[in-house]
């Protein structure tokens, strides 16, 4: 089986500030080499049975598959939903020289 050396994780945000301070932490500590923070965007969720709208701030966020773990916790440990977003894509191909910036500047 493939198993991915880097992986572009997805998750939302509330807002601006707290989008910040989560792509601040992941990069400071060296678990992901970059986190884009998107423009707001409309959500339609159904939560607790009812359906909701609400605007969010993606990120998306480049680390290495190792750092999966630590990443989840510190983004929930930061995070004020209940439950939030928190999607990892594999890379399976890329330009060789991003993907090595990804891991020269991620722990690995």
């Amino acid at each position: 089986m493939y198993k991915p050396k880097q992986l572009v994780i997805l998750t939302t945000c509330p807002d601006a500030k707290t989008a910040k301070i989560i792509a601040d932490a992941l990069v400071e500590n060296q678990l992901a080499a970059c986190v884009q923070i998107g423009q707001t965007v409309e959500s339609v969720y159904r939560w607790e049975n009812a359906i909701c709208q609400s605007q969010e701030v993606p990120l998306q966020i480049k680390c290495m598959a190792a750092q999966f773990d630590a990443i989840e916790q510190l983004v929930l440990k930061l995070h004020p939903y209940e439950v939030p977003e928190f999607i990892a894509i594999p890379i399976i191909g890329g330009f060789g020289p991003y993907l090595q910036w990804i891991e020269d500047n991620s722990q690995s």
